[in-house]
């Protein structure tokens, strides 16, 4: 070939090279380097070209020797700078970079490539600066622009972050991986729907993205939509088999379907492709937990622990599976552990509160227990107000708001502190459930008691559990002065017609079951054939306090057991409070029920869980809460038998005798 020819023929081959025909082009380049062994366009030319074909040292080698050709091209520099970064070798990508931006400063790609170098140090405050440096010299430059996004989802700046993608897809609506990037931006921010729309954009671009449906998958996880996120998380297998993240978002979604045994096989399946994957090792801990393998569970949040043993959410992960195994002291290790690395971690604290107050800590589980109203699903409908929080202090005739926002058990334990609220000048207004309104309408001092908003004027607000916290509430200080609660007289009146004369029968109230969304359900809630040993007991009549989807069981109750079943009739708490009252005892597990009785004065057993509930302490058969109460607690995990065993034997000791005092323990 003679010089002559050569421009025509490198004309040829960058033609070739920007249609992306590669092995045409390098064909090309190769026969002028035989001819010219420094044609330096040639050289760098074809070095962009091994960058982009994956042969990185071919194309870092080739570039140098362009630049010891003709050091003066700032181009050069910069896409050694690329090269290099590609390799990893960011300290010297950084200064080619400058090199580069020395021969010309306003060379935006070697902006974006400097701050590439940055971003794979780690050092994301200059990495963004120079991104900013390309852009306003190029303000359409859609690497920096993506680039940058990328840095200020990972510094946790997501705000600015979905700006700058916002920015990119206005200069490049139809890029895909963009409205993908956005979509996780989005839902980092827990902007569900906007996600979900970007990542339903994506595919829309890209049918193929498997990434974009493996996204899509977590987003709909994340509202509840298991079904919709399982359609989404195969899609994404089917389209890329070997993905490992999509498994993984799969064993999700499976285990918000409550499916855990094929969550638990997914999660195997994600650790098969992806050893190592820490959050697999956690989720995996999560089904194997909810799916009530506790001991399962703890090994499988230490070996994720192994892997990162900082980690604050497999740190409270673990703490609560030492918690439900009645390994406070351990749990609590674990809680604290997490907090030293995420001090405002909300479910940690929460967590750390449940164990504290377990064990009787008060005066810091209080404090702990606060956190309730800041993490997320905590409580039921913690409220936000203008008015400031009540501290205690004296309110001098105020208006003070209550809050009820946990369920129906807490309203009644906490509605105890409403005549302490009253003797520091206190007006009360409870916002609270319609259910109980009927019931706490005879509480001293309540003068309103609102379901629903608009809220009428007040002064300050409290949240009604958060009441033990303002009173520096010890196990020694407890107000348990019962009844705090009693039957409306003509509702009373009324159930004692509907039950009919009292006769030598030892009456009985039962409920066997809670409401199914509680999220400890599983293990506080049993069916009523399980109750069966009750009816050996002997002069007995059994009522059914049973609402809600177990309530049918009572029309099949044990052989032998006479059991009534008036619960129609019950419309609200105040129609089961004049139930109560004309019974001698309340059998019940952990439900609203047992508080109810409790705060009446009524003679009430509770069946517990091995690890129950905060307010039952631990390691004692009655509660400071409520003076009529006694507690039957399982001896290992899932035991029933034993427990209804030892109530059955009770309840035939129990006294018959009207004459007796209510309420004898034997």
């Amino acid at each position: 070939m003679s010089s002559s020819a050569i421009p025509s023929e490198l004309d040829v081959a960058i033609e070739h090279h920007r249609a992306g025909r590669f092995a045409e082009a390098e064909a090309i380049y190769q026969k002028i380097l035989a001819e010219n062994s420094n044609h330096v366009d040639c050289l760098q030319l074809l070095g962009a070209l091994a960058g982009q074909t994956g042969r990185i040292d071919l194309a870092v080698d080739l570039i140098r020797r362009a630049i010891a050709l003709n050091p003066q091209v700032a181009s050069y520099h910069s896409n050694l700078g690329r090269l290099l970064c590609d390799q990893g070798r960011f300290d010297e990508a950084i200064v080619v970079c400058r090199q580069a931006l020395g021969l010309n400063p306003n060379l935006a790609d070697a902006h974006n490539n400097l701050a590439n170098a940055f971003y794979g140090k780690g050092q994301l405050d200059e990495a963004i600066a120079a991104y900013r440096k390309a852009l306003r010299i190029r303000p359409d430059h859609l690497d920096a622009l993506k680039n940058l996004g990328v840095v200020l989802g990972a510094k946790g700046d997501r705000d600015r972050g979905i700006e700058v993608y916002r920015q990119l897809l206005r200069f490049q609506p139809d890029d895909a991986e963009a409205h993908n990037d956005l979509g996780n931006l989005l839902a980092q921010k827990g902007r569900l729907d906007e996600a979900i729309a970007s990542y339903r954009r994506a595919i829309e671009l890209a049918p193929d993205l498997a990434s974009a449906y493996s996204n899509l998958g977590q987003a709909l996880c994340d509202q509840g939509k298991a079904e919709d996120a399982l359609a989404a998380c195969r899609r994404a297998i089917h389209l890329k088999p070997d993905f490992a993240e999509a498994h993984n978002v799969l064993g999700l979604a499976l285990t918000a379907g409550k499916r855990f045994d094929e969550a638990i096989a997914e999660f195997g399946r994600t650790l098969q492709l992806k050893p190592g994957f820490i959050y697999a090792h956690n989720n995996l801990g999560a089904a194997l937990y909810q799916a009530g393998k506790i001991d399962e569970a703890i090994l499988e949040y230490r070996r994720a622990l192994e892997l990162d043993p900082d980690d604050p959410q497999i740190l409270t992960n673990l703490g609560l599976g030492l918690w439900a195994r009645g390994r406070q002291d351990e749990a609590i290790a674990a809680y604290r552990r997490a907090i030293r690395f995420k001090s405002d971690f909300s479910e940690a604290h929460y967590n750390l509160s449940v164990s504290l107050l377990l064990k009787g800590e008060f005066e810091d589980g209080w404090r702990e227990y606060e956190y309730r109203l800041h993490g997320k699903e905590l409580t039921s409908r913690p409220r936000i107000c203008s008015q400031p929080l009540w501290n205690g202090e004296e309110l001098h005739g105020r208006t003070i708001l209550l809050d009820a926002e946990q369920g129906y058990g807490d309203v009644i334990q906490f509605i105890r502190y409403v005549p302490h609220i009253v003797s520091r000048g206190g007006r009360v207004i409870l916002m609270g459930y319609a259910e109980q309104v009927r019931l706490l309408e005879g509480v001293p001092g309540i003068e309103q008691i609102l379901t629903r908003e608009p809220l009428p004027a007040f002064d300050v607000y409290c949240p009604l559990a958060s009441l033990p916290q303002v009173f520096a509430t010890r196990l020694d200080s407890i107000p348990a002065e019962v009844p705090y609660l009693k039957a409306d007289p003509s509702l009373a009146k009324l159930w004692g017609k509907k039950l009919g004369p009292r006769t030598d029968q030892l009456r009985v109230g039962l409920v066997w079951a809670g409401r199914p969304t509680h999220k400890r359900d599983r293990e506080r809630s049993i069916s009523l054939s399980q109750l069966a040993p009750l009816a050996t007991a002997g002069g007995v009549t059994f009522y059914s306090l049973q609402m809600g989807e177990a309530a049918s069981q009572a029309n099949h109750p044990p052989p032998g057991m006479e059991l009534l079943d008036l619960t129609a009739d019950l419309r609200d708490f105040a129609d089961t409070a004049g139930l109560i009252s004309h019974l001698d005892l309340v059998v019940s597990v952990d439900t609203a029920v047992v508080h109810l009785a409790g705060a009446m004065g009524k003679p009430v057993w509770v069946l517990l869980s091995f690890v129950p509930d905060w307010r039952w302490l631990l390691d004692r058969d009655d509660s400071p809460w409520y003076p009529t109460m006694r507690l039957f607690r399982q001896k290992s995990p899932g035991e029933w038998n034993d427990v209804v065993r030892r109530v059955a034997h009770a309840i035939g000791r129990y006294p018959r005798s009207p004459d007796l005092p209510p309420g004898l323990h034997d």
